[in-house]
C-alpha cells in the first residue's frame, strides 16, 4: 500500500528539509536527476516548462540530456516567470547549448517531459498551458510527467484538463492525487523517488 501525504504536508516537509538538511538547489538537482534516471529518452525530446520549481526540474533534466548527447529543447510557456532556483538551472542548461523555443513542435517529439504545473495546481487550466496540454495529449510521443500530471489537483486527483502520461515520476512521497480522482486514467504507470525530503506531518496508506 503506497504511503501518501497531502500537498500541504509536502510543502512543509520540503521547507523544513531546506532549512535544516539540504539546500533548495541540491533538492532540485536531485529531483531532476531522479526524473532523468527513471525516464526512457528517445530524441528529439521536448521539455515543456511552466513556472516555478516544476519547470526547474525540467531544466535539470535538459542539462543531463545534453550531457548524454540526447537532442532536446525547452518549450518555455512563461518566458518571464522563473523561480530563483529554476533560473539557476535554466542558465546552466542553456550555457551547455540547450535550445529554448516558445512554440513547441509537439508532433516531432519522440519523448515529451511535462513540467508545466506541480502538485499545488488548483483551478482551471488557462492559456498558454491549455493549448500545450492538448497538444501533448494529441501527440504520439512517450510522455513523462514530473511529480504529477499537469492539470491534476495534487490532493484530489481531479482536473478538467490534464496531461495523460506513460510515466509519472513522483518526487519525495506520493501525494493523494497520485491515486484519487482521475489518476488512473491520467497515468499509465507511476513511480516515486525519495530525494531526501524528511516528511513532517501525517502520512497514510491509500
Amino acid at each position: 500500500m503506497p504511503v501518501c501525504v497531502s500537498t500541504e504536508v509536502m510543502r512543509e516537509s520540503d521547507k523544513w528539509t531546506i532549512e535544516h538538511l539540504v539546500s533548495s538547489k541540491e533538492l532540485m538537482e536531485r529531483a531532476g536527476k531522479a526524473i532523468f534516471e527513471q525516464g526512457k529518452w528517445e530524441a528529439p525530446v521536448g521539455i515543456i516548462c511552466g513556472k516555478g520549481n516544476n519547470a526547474g526540474d525540467g531544466f535539470v533534466v535538459a542539462g543531463l540530456l545534453k550531457d548524454q548527447g540526447i537532442d532536446c529543447e525547452i518549450v518555455l510557456l512563461y518566458p518571464d516567470a522563473f523561480s530563483e532556483d529554476g533560473r539557476y538551472f535554466y542558465d546552466k542548461c542553456t550555457a551547455k547549448g540547450v535550445r529554448t523555443v516558445s512554440e513547441g513542435s509537439y508532433g516531432r517529439y519522440k519523448t515529451i517531459l511535462d513540467c508545466i504545473f506541480g502538485t499545488g495546481f488548483k483551478g482551471e487550466v488557462k492559456e498558454p498551458a491549455k493549448s500545450s496540454i492538448e497538444q501533448i495529449n494529441a501527440s504520439n510521443a512517450y510522455v513523462i510527467s514530473a511529480d504529477i500530471n499537469s492539470g491534476l489537483n495534487g490532493d484530489t486527483g481531479l482536473g478538467d484538463l490534464y496531461v495523460k502520461s506513460d510515466l509519472t515520476v513522483s518526487i519525495g512521497t506520493y501525494k493523494y492525487g497520485h491515486f484519487l480522482g482521475f489518476a488512473d486514467e491520467a497515468m499509465k504507470s507511476r513511480v516515486n523517488c525519495d530525494i531526501g525530503i524528511k516528511i513532517i506531518g501525517p502520512v497514510r496508506g491509500i
